[in-house]
């Protein structure tokens, strides 16, 4: 976690959709990207369900149905999975509830639970101010206000401090409640208290750490109770203690509990005596204690003044939300100097990176052309933009252009909730994720002084979500000779990218986007193509003529195929380098990738980019990149320098957010076309026949000149797979003028299922004109979990 003075707060301050009304006591928990908030009130209880989406920046209320619950307040609320369960709470001023309530988030579906009751001892109370926690398949409810007049106008109060296990069945549904024997000192009764649970990666025992609360007074003790053995203890800890407080917020992240505002008591003041109770006050503070080493370390003091508006101000009965390693606030009521009866409740939503993104995925190929490549890498969650780097053996040399055209990236504050956003609203946890997912892999990179919109996208033939996975390749994986028998596209060149074992003039380096078959399991649709990036560098290729002692399979898995009504469009764009010896003569230095100077291609905002230049480094300058506390660069006052064909140049990307910048990826490398091939085979379609199944392709966008003929390809099982599985065997099992063909049962029974991501069988198609075969596309389509011959 970066230093108090360096916390970078992110205020939220462009959104789209029905924003909820200011609000305390709600609940908030996240599925994905996707913040759900439910309950509080301010003027009366709220009952709708809320979603706000952190990355399309819009707030939608979905349509539920089914058993709805009233709207409630200082409820427990937990996520498992998908699905969402209700406990509790007040449902009017007075009258507690407990009754538990499921959300099937998948489908916006209510239904009220019924979970048995304890085999001895009454099942919990009506309550407030709770603590609902999930570990596995249990959720673990401690403590609470309860109501002890029958009378709700004439409340009586009375603090809980009793304990609770919930069975939870799989997927839906409730077993019921026990009533665990622990050992130990209990904590004293308490309510608006927080409850997490954390298990150590060297330790299998799980605990719940139970903080603060009201009892009369604000609270500022720590229990913890291990799960396994049910003892409560009273962890000895370091560093400052927050102050006593409730109404505040406990989120974990990673080994770390992170506390935040809440209700404090004046300094020397008893609270509960003062006159009217017409002042109290809320704090802004921010504390973690390390869970590891059972140390406070506090990141923002109740003395630090705010006066530049740069992080939230003080607040209680708020809600806290962890995505990935960013926190988000909302909401809450301030506290300062409420009138009687009245709440003053704050409208803002926060976020606060607590540590750098990780690095993300290998630099993968979508397309190359002679001077440019279209690429792309993983999303990594909550990131506010990428800095894309690439270095090459060619002697760096500007090129006279136009800096206007450049983005001025100077002062740039990078909000990635500054965007336009459709109006539409899913139907579905499924429908706002996928839709999200599929226009990060369509749109270009853009750089961040650009704010593009986000749109869902839909096909209706079949649903393409283009969500590319990790480039898992073996990038050090020896060059092997690609062979062939007869006439084929693959002459004696070799593949491979291992700057130590070749010269770049013979490196082609191969990228690939695949096609892969989702199973039946998917919430959107039952027919969902998905596409999917992985690289084989270095294969050997043979003619189908050659292999003499496959046998031959006729039968069909239909988990394996798309049926013959389903036409199956897959966008495979990636495509392997041309096979040729006609490699330019460019000088290539002798100095290693590791000690070449690092050039910025740019700050993108979204996970793909489209590259034909780079930015000159000043000399003796590393990097020219300052993001996180100083200034972005201005790249319009750099020199570019052009992309050139034939050339070899490596590439890798970090993770931008509030923190700065992360780790870099793994070092990718690709090369430039040679002028004259063609480009590769496109739009890719696979769909299931009686004889197998029908492959087809689009031409390619740049023939350059007459396309003479095709060849498609098919990995196959072998010994040699079978001691490197990254260095594939192809066979040709197709070659003519035609744009398809058929691939018969007893041809894939040959198949290898390829794992270097997820199981597929791996095609490639290239095609030829009169200087020769140009890049290939390669397509992996997705067989299931199973190991079984595909079409069995």
């Amino acid at each position: 976690m970066a230093a108090p003075s360096l916390l970078n707060w992110r205020r939220v301050s462009s959104f789209t959709g029905p924003v909820p009304r200011a609000r305390h006591g709600h609940r908030a928990v996240a599925i994905r990207e996707l913040m759900i908030i439910f309950g509080g009130g301010n003027e009366g209880i709220a009952d709708e369900l809320h979603v706000y989406n952190t990355v399309t920046n819009q707030w939608f209320l979905p349509a539920v149905r089914g058993d709805i619950p009233p709207g409630c307040a200082a409820h427990g609320f937990v996520c498992d999975g998908t699905r969402i369960l209700v406990f509790g709470g007040m449902v009017e001023y007075g009258r507690y509830s407990n009754e538990l309530y499921e959300l099937q988030a998948s489908r916006w579906l209510w239904k009220k639970v019924k979970p048995y009751p304890p085999s001895s001892g009454l099942p919990p109370c009506p309550r407030l101010g709770h603590s609902f926690s999930l570990y596995g398949n249990k959720c673990y409810l401690f403590g609470g206000l309860a109501n002890e007049s029958e009378d709700s106008n004439n409340n009586v109060p009375r603090y809980l401090n009793d304990f609770y296990e919930l069975e939870l069945q799989h997927g839906s549904g409730v077993v019921g409640w026990s009533i665990p024997v622990t050992k130990g000192i209990v904590p004293s009764p308490r309510e608006s208290h927080t409850a997490v649970i954390y298990c150590r990666r060297d330790s299998g025992s799980p605990k719940m750490y139970v903080f603060g609360g009201m009892c009369g007074a604000r609270l500022d003790d720590l229990w913890q109770l291990d799960l396994e053995t049910m003892s409560w203890s009273k962890p000895e800890t370091k560093g400052t203690v927050p102050l006593p407080r409730s109404l505040h917020t406990a989120s974990v992240i990673g080994n770390k509990m992170y506390i935040f505002g809440g209700w404090v008591p004046h300094k020397g003041e008893n609270i509960e005596t003062s006159p009217h109770d017409c002042e109290w006050r809320c704090t802004s503070s921010f504390s973690y204690l390390n869970l590891d080493t059972a140390e406070w370390t506090t990141l923002v003091s109740d003395s630090q003044e705010d006066k530049k508006n740069s992080r939230p101000r003080p607040r209680a009965g708020h809600c806290a939300v962890a995505i990935g390693t960013r926190l988000y606030f909302w909401s809450g009521r301030d506290g300062y100097k409420k009138a009687l009866n009245s709440q003053v409740c704050c409208k803002d939503l926060w976020y606060l990176d607590t540590e750098k993104p990780p690095a993300p995925s290998q630099v993968q190929l979508i397309k190359a052309t002679t001077n440019s490549f279209h690429v792309k890498w993983d999303e990594v969650p909550t990131v506010e933009g990428y800095l894309l780097q690439l270095n090459t053996d060619l002697p760096y040399q500007a090129v006279s252009s136009d800096s206007s055209a450049a983005p001025n990236m100077q002062g740039v504050r990078m909000d990635p909730h500054r965007q336009g956003s459709n109006s539409i609203i899913p139907n579905s946890i499924s429908d706002t994720m996928n839709s999200a997912k599929s226009e990060h892999t369509a749109m270009k990179g853009t750089s961040l002084k650009n704010k593009p919109e986000l749109k869902a996208s839909t096909d209706s033939n079949a649903t393409l979500h283009s969500s590319l996975a990790t480039n898992t390749s073996n990038h050090n994986s020896c060059v092997v000779d690609m062979l062939r028998k007869n006439e084929g596209p693959h002459t004696s060149v070799n593949v491979g990218v291992l700057s130590s074992c070749l010269d770049l003039r013979t490196v082609i380096p191969e990228t690939s986007v695949s096609s892969t078959v989702s199973n039946a399991q998917t919430m959107v649709t039952q027919q969902t193509i998905k596409t999917e990036s992985s690289s084989t560098n270095g294969a050997v290729v043979k003619d189908e003529t050659s292999l003499t002692t496959f046998s031959t399979k006729s039968e069909v898995d239909e988990t394996c195929a798309l049926p013959a009504t389903k036409i199956s469009r897959v966008e495979a764009h990636a495509a392997v380098m041309p096979f040729s010896k006609e490699t330019p003569s460019n000088p290539v230095a002798t100095m290693k990738a590791g000690e070449r100077q690092w050039c910025d291609v740019g700050i993108f905002k979204n996970n793909t980019a489209l590259v034909s230049q780079f930015y000159l480094l000043p000399k003796g300058k590393q990097s020219i990149s300052k993001i996180g506390n100083a200034d972005v660069p201005d790249y319009s006052l750099l020199k570019k320098q052009d992309l050139v064909p034939g050339t070899g140049y490596r590439f890798r990307v970090a993770a931008i957010n509030g923190c700065g910048i992360g780790p870099f990826s793994k070092i990718s490398e690709f090369k430039t076309c040679i002028p004259g091939f063609p480009g590769a085979p496109s739009a890719v379609r696979i769909s299931k026949n009686v004889e197998g199944i029908h492959l087809s392709w689009e031409p390619p966008t740049s023939p350059s000149g007459n396309i003479l003929e095709y060849s498609a390809y098919l990995a196959i099982r072998t010994a040699q797979i079978q001691d490197n599985p990254s260095q594939l065997v192809f066979m040709r099992i197709y070659c003519g003028l035609k744009t398809s063909c058929i691939v018969t049962a007893g041809q894939l029974a040959n198949a290898h299922i390829d794992y270097t991501s997820r199981p597929a069988i791996v095609f490639r198609i290239s095609a030829k004109n009169e200087k020769g075969y140009g890049p290939a596309t390669q397509v992996r389509w997705l067989q299931g979990n199973n190991k079984k011959a595909p079409l069995n």
